[in-house]
């Protein structure tokens, strides 16, 4: 009798405090869909990055969470798996929404790795890449997924712009992730440093398609 009074107090407990006691201590809520008015902007942050420390601003409304401690295909794989069960559960219930994807680094791979895949299948959607270790040169040469492969694995290994019909922006500045020819001496300061720590993907349009590349602009 004692030890049934005392399950049912923990259940009230448990609920008063918004888990129950399937869910237990570590269990996490179903993050809530987004407005279907204006443009839905979901960003992944790069190595060791969290959801609230991912170098992005503005009106973004869902940041990716991943495995992003170590850059490796599982850990691209991982975070295109999430990228794209957020983006398709916001498009099942807002099916005219724009969507725009932002990535920084490792963060950038993901969301290259979502374009190629999910081109041919999902459409109204552009991209912001920064400092893609995937970008394909020129200008320049292609990032520093592509020389690792073998350490690295795909997806995260190799370089290409099967970007499809996907309006996408590339921003390389002077950096070995994304330009093997800036020299890997040059990281992490310039991979760390020449970038805006508070990246406002309000600043980017939805239909940008272009590369920023030391400095200039240039065509895909």
């Amino acid at each position: 009798m004692r030890k049934g009074r005392i399950a049912a107090a923990l259940a009230a407990l448990l609920l008063t405090s918004g888990l129950s006691l399937a869910q237990g201590p570590t269990a996490q809520a179903k993050a809530a869909t987004a407005p279907c008015d204006g443009t839905y902007t979901i960003v992944v942050g790069g190595t060791w990055s969290t959801w609230d420390n991912d170098r992005f601003v503005g009106n973004i409304q869902q940041h990716v969470g991943y495995a992003s401690q170590v850059p490796s295909g599982p850990s691209v794989r991982q975070g295109v798996g999430e990228l794209n069960r957020l983006v398709r559960e916001q498009r099942a219930a807002c099916p005219w929404q724009h969507v725009k994807m932002g990535g920084y680094s490792l963060g950038a791979a993901v969301v290259h790795v979502w374009i190629s895949e999910n081109w041919r299948t999902f459409d109204n959607v552009n991209a912001i890449l920064l400092a893609d270790p995937k970008r394909q040169g020129g200008p320049g040469t292609n990032g520093s997924a592509a020389p690792f492969g073998g350490v690295i694995g795909p997806p995260l290994s190799g370089a290409d712009r099967d970007f499809g019909n996907v309006p996408v922006k590339s921003i390389c500045y002077w950096d070995y992730i994304c330009d093997e020819s800036a020299g890997i001496w040059t990281y992490p300061k310039n991979h760390n440093d020449n970038y805006w720590p508070d990246f406002d993907m309000d600043h980017h349009n939805d239909n940008a398609n272009e590369q920023w590349y030391n400095g200039a602009w240039y065509p895909w």
